[in-house]
């Protein structure tokens, strides 16, 4: 069930109704999964860290797992030359959680996705879960192995994860667009990725725009996964 509006910060209130309205439209509407925003602290992404993006984009991802989980917590990867361990975003301490997290972190570095994806696969695993897990995965460019993180999604396919990564800033974003049509099923059991880009200012994205292009694949996976067995 999702959480009641009433237990949420005032501040989340309009985020978790705009998401509301986006899985509706969708037919999505009391379906479960455990949202998990994954987030590059490449050095090219202080301007993010700086402007608010990244914390609004944590602000939105709360607002969407109020709606698909109960427990009010998005467990969050940081990510650059190596992952960094699962933290916990949550309802009760949201305000300011990304740049005390970032900061505590130190030194930034280069653009791992490999190690970030398995982190979300080890924590995934590791909860036991039996619902599906929607993967919110933000970064601004291409990873240090595509070879590495193409090999990575492809193992992911068997899993009940969705992986929906965002592109901030001006890249053209080859590589992901290149994960987002990989070929099925040569190279994975089914598709389950999707790309978009947010532009140079992700923040002028508005929240119903940002919620439609989120779910813009994931009621197409959840029907192959389904019919692939790899969800229950």
């Amino acid at each position: 069930m999702p959480m009641n509006f009433d237990k949420l910060p005032a501040g989340l209130v309009d985020l978790t109704k705009t998401a509301a309205i986006s899985l509706e439209k969708n037919n999505l509407t009391g379906q479960r999964a455990a949202v998990y925003l994954v987030l590059d602290r490449s050095r090219s992404m202080s301007r993010y860290y700086r402007d608010g993006s990244v914390q609004h984009l944590a602000e939105q991802a709360l607002g969407l797992s109020a709606n698909l989980d109960d427990d009010g917590i998005v467990p969050t990867i940081f990510f650059d030359s190596d992952a960094h361990p699962v933290v916990d975003i949550s309802v009760d301490n949201y305000q300011g959680s990304i740049d005390r997290h970032h900061k505590m972190l130190g030194r930034m570095g280069s653009t791992n996705y490999a190690w970030a994806m398995d982190e979300v696969i080890d924590h995934y695993l590791d909860t036991g879960s039996t619902d599906p897990a929607f993967v919110i995965f933000q970064t601004d460019g291409g990873p240090d192995s595509r070879r590495a993180a193409e090999q990575m999604l492809c193992k992911a396919a068997r899993l009940p994860l969705f992986w929906q990564f965002i592109g901030f800033g001006p890249d053209r974003f080859d590589f992901l667009r290149k994960l987002d049509d990989l070929e099925v099923p040569t190279k994975r059991m089914i598709d389950n990725a999707g790309f978009f880009p947010a532009g140079d200012a992700p923040k002028r994205m508005s929240d119903t725009e940002l919620y439609d292009r989120l779910m813009g694949e994931f009621p197409d996976w959840l029907a192959k996964a389904r019919e692939a067995e790899i969800l229950h």
